[in-house]
């Protein structure tokens, strides 16, 4: 008999850098997930929207001003379209909605199907077709049918597509948590009348969720009237008689842990913050991991091809990386680091120095992850560079349009290029994707972290480093408090002095003049043997070969039952 299917629902899933489904981390985590299941032969199938305009494309400005325009891209080219329609209610009409189908292989050719709900459809309104265009767009009321057409619009297209044996719904954020209400129309006793505790509790059992989200203004909430006018009178009755909204307002992260069998952060210290910010709800913590043979560069492939038999069906092999030469590690580097330098110059025109000293800094650009730290005092950092030969800096990151200090960060980067340039060269990449990430986590010789803690849930951009033997430099958040070893897979700001920016800035200046850099520049086999415990202790441990095997052991499993029943007592209890 074939296993139950998982399906793993997520507002946005990274299946490939040209498919613009995905604005950053969340989604490319959930193409990784993905991709460890095809690779796995696991049973699962993901559900996302088709965004036609993507996220945005990011243009820079001389002085660093971002401005965007739609991502266009061709859904024909990339994905196959289905003849599959459902109809979705939302906001008091029917909204029709297509289904695309982008297969994703495992290494022995195992098939993950990931459909992507297209309401962008001549049979729909201007304000339907709209729905699957933009990716984190519009107002209040556009998110909430955003969100309608994901968790109803789920539920219904696995039906109609044959996916019969759902055995779990795994919502990746609060976004898709509507789909809770697709099941419990499914779940109830009778055609009449509203669904039961007892419906609920058949629903938790086949949910479950994970949560990203470290601050509570990041959790998404509607209002109650809006909810009445987007999902209608019956929908209303049914969250307020199963206490699934609170008072006025619908917060989907709570209708989500309300409604789940298992929940987990995606760290463990991100495990610690969710139960403080929810301490009647048990939440577990597996930590994230990025898919290995993705973000392996192609000579760091090629190394471990020859050097560690079976690595990609086993990412654990990777721990026998202690064991390849040191000389062979710098060799594959400076490789990526080349790849990297030459895809800049076409890039930007400017030309790094492949002797330099390089670090790396990319991820979305917004004031709690302190992209710009490094610049904090600027005739420090100079003198540092002066000593030991010079430093680059490669930025990358895109900032939400409306993101204000975000925005500002970038111009600061940029405006920083020039009174620095020469001690210290400044390259800002425009229009971060999949394809960047992978060149510069590959190319730089250090990668830098300096979110402001408890704020970074997990991070995995040092992850896809550490698959190329980069080591970071990081705030003690996130992942990197379960893969620091000082001096051994990179170097720590503890976390108590992260919060302050001028000392984590001095902290991080430290580092690098009376550590790092003397290292680097004169006891290089110190510094590759770095390198080489990055992989051998964190790509072998932080990969999603792993994250999918705690998934499936601690989460897809069906509890036994007196578990499931001494859950639902303690949240009765909370």
């Amino acid at each position: 008999m074939t296993a139950p299917l998982v399906a793993y629902v997520s507002m946005e899933i990274g299946v490939a850098s040209g498919i613009a489904t995905y604005s950053g981390g969340l989604g490319v985590l959930a193409g990784d997930v993905i991709r460890a299941a095809a690779d796995a032969g696991y049973p699962m199938a993901g559900v996302t929207l088709l965004y036609r305009d993507g996220y945005f494309r990011q243009h820079l400005d001389p002085a660093g001003g971002q401005h965007e325009e739609p991502q266009r891209w061709s859904p024909a080219e990339a994905l196959e379209e289905l003849a599959t329609v459902v109809r979705v209610p939302i906001s008091g009409r029917q909204v029709e909605v297509g289904v695309w189908r982008c297969p994703v292989l495992g290494i022995d050719g195992h098939c993950v199907p990931v459909y992507f709900l297209d309401a962008d459809r001549p049979a729909n309104d201007d304000a339907a077709r709209s729905l699957t265009r933009a990716l984190y767009g519009g107002d209040a009321r556009y998110r909430l049918e955003q969100e309608t057409l994901l968790g109803l619009g789920a539920v219904m297209a696995l039906r109609a597509l044959g996916h019969e044996r759902v055995g779990t719904y795994h919502m990746n954020e609060g976004h898709s948590a509507l789909l809770i209400l697709a099941l419990l129309d499914q779940a109830r006793a009778t055609d009449s009348g509203l669904p039961t505790c007892d419906d609920l509790a058949r629903v938790r059992e086949r949910c479950i969720f994970t949560t990203h989200t470290p601050v509570p203004a990041g959790h998404d909430c509607f209002g109650l009237d809006l909810v009445h006018e987007v999902l209608g009178p019956e929908q209303v009755a049914t969250l307020r008689a199963l206490g699934l909204a609170d008072h006025d307002v619908l917060n989907m992260t709570h209708l989500a842990l309300r409604a789940s069998r298992f929940t987990n952060a995606v760290a463990l210290r991100h495990g610690e913050v969710s139960r403080a910010m929810f301490p009647h709800v048990s939440i577990n913590a597996v930590t994230n991991g990025v898919h290995a043979a993705t973000w392996s560069s192609a000579p760091f492939a090629e190394l471990y091809d020859r050097r560690i038999a079976g690595w990609r069906r086993d990412n654990w092999h990777l721990r026998q990386a202690i064991g390849i030469p040191l000389h062979e590690i710098g060799e594959a580097h400076a490789l990526a680091k080349h790849a990297m330098i030459e895809r800049a110059a076409h890039a930007t025109g400017k030309v790094l120095d492949a002797n330099r000293f390089t670090i790396g800094i990319a991820r979305r650009a917004t004031a709690y992850k302190r992209n710009d730290l490094i610049l904090r005092d600027a005739g420090r950092l100079a003198r540092i560079a002066r000593a030991f030969g010079g430093i680059q800096l490669v930025f990358a990151g895109k900032a939400h349009p409306r993101d204000w200090d975000g925005k500002g960060m970038i111009g600061h980067i940029v405006g920083a290029a020039n009174a620095l340039a020469g001690d210290v060269d400044i390259v800002y990449v425009e229009d971060y994707d999949m394809s960047w990430g992978a060149a510069l986590t590959s190319g730089a010789d250090l990668w830098l972290n300096t979110p402001r803690p408890p704020n970074e849930a997990s991070g995995t951009s040092g992850m896809k480093a550490a698959m190329n033997g980069v080591p970071s430099l990081s705030v003690m958040d996130g992942w990197w408090i379960e893969g620091a070893v000082d001096g051994v897979t990179g170097w720590s700001i503890d976390a108590q002095t992260g919060t302050d920016d001028d000392r984590t800035a001095d902290a991080l200046y430290a580092l690098l003049e009376r550590e790092i850099l003397p290292v680097y520049a004169h006891d290089r086999d110190r510094y590759l043997a770095v390198m080489r415990g990055a992989i051998a202790f964190n790509a072998s441990h932080f990969n999603a070969q792993r994250m999918l095997a705690q998934y499936a052991i601690d989460a897809y499993m069906p509890q036994p039952r007196e578990s499931v029943e001494s859950d639902e007592q303690q949240r009765r209890a909370g």
